[in-house]
């Protein structure tokens, strides 16, 4: 799918055209074979730029070419599906300053940051000041990843909140997804800040007075949710262990009754297996003998518990 939207110089205003024209944004979100084609054609780039932005497992990185284009690649965060499960995990976005024509941005399927974007296009997007463009695109998407933490705290305090209550393996995997998200953003975080700070030393792109502070804004946003992933990244990693050694002493007090709950039933099974004999046994001939072996059954059964008891063996 393309998008194009342009901003007429004279009124300042952006709208959505049809036709690639100088100093228009094209947004590429998954786009057919055709579509690449197409755009690569009228802007003169090569389909490299754009099936690296297509590659989900490219990592964040800034490439300059003898021509004047220049490619970042930009990792967003997104919610997935994952069976049963959503976690949080990033994706690479590519944003292609074509010389002093075009800007291009390309990515896999639709994320928040675009979206954003798109929305308030003409109130946000200044389509030919292209410096402008890409510090935005860094600012939102450090304040996209800053709401995402949040929530991610707020799930996590809701998954706790549950399993204090009953351990359920459903929130146990909940938390083991939060987890892994926090890690996914913590990366992609650290490699974003890199190409940030490259590009505040103004020698990737030209950088103006206004533009420069938005640059330093987004830097400071995203250096926030690095700590802020840090952070949650501990306390939950320390959740989990807690939960851990919860389980595992559930478990070690459930063995430690059913084995007592077993010497327990051992001694009745034990006596009526001994007098159960087919050879001659004591009290055989007497006529209270069967209350006299289940009276004597009865006291040693008790003995046993109080002794287990006091051992604390017994809950």
């Amino acid at each position: 799918m393309i998008k194009i939207y342009n901003t007429e110089v004279k009124t300042n205003v952006t709208t959505e055209v049809q036709e690639i024209q100088k100093g228009c944004w094209i947004n590429m979100v998954s786009p057919s074979e055709k579509e690449i084609k197409t755009v690569c054609e009228k802007t003169n780039i090569s389909d490299d730029f754009i099936r690296y932005a297509l590659d989900y497992e490219e990592k964040a990185r800034v490439d300059l070419e003898d021509d004047g284009t220049i490619l970042f690649i930009i990792d967003v965060p997104v919610l997935e599906k994952m069976q049963d499960s959503e976690i949080y995990t990033t994706m690479p976005v590519g944003l292609i300053v074509v010389r002093d024509d075009f800007f291009i941005t390309v990515s896999l399927k639709k994320n928040k940051i675009i979206s954003g974007l798109e929305r308030d296009v003409n109130k946000k997007i200044t389509t030919y000041k292209k410096s402008r463009f890409i510090f935005q695109f860094f600012y939102e998407n450090a304040s996209v990843f800053l709401k995402l933490l949040k929530q991610i705290n707020k799930e996590t305090e809701v998954a706790e909140s549950v399993l204090k209550k009953t351990l359920q393996n459903r929130e146990l995997l909940k938390l083991l997804n939060l987890e892994k998200s926090l890690v996914y953003f913590t990366t992609s975080l650290k490699s974003n800040e890199v190409i940030m700070e490259k590009t505040l030393k103004g020698k990737i792109i030209k950088l103006y007075g206004e533009d420069e502070e938005l640059l330093e804004d987004a830097i400071i946003e995203n250096k926030q949710a690095i700590e802020m992933s840090k952070i949650y990244s501990d306390i939950l990693n320390g959740t989990m262990d807690a939960y851990a050694s919860i389980i595992s002493n559930n478990l070690n007090g459930v063995m430690k009754t059913l084995t007592s709950i077993t010497i327990i039933l051992a001694i009745p099974t034990l006596i009526a297996s001994l007098w159960g004999m087919n050879v001659r046994v004591p009290l055989q001939d007497n006529p209270f003998g069967f209350l006299i072996i289940s009276v004597f059954m009865v006291i040693l059964t008790l003995i046993t518990i109080v002794w287990l008891k006091r051992r604390d063996l017994l809950s």
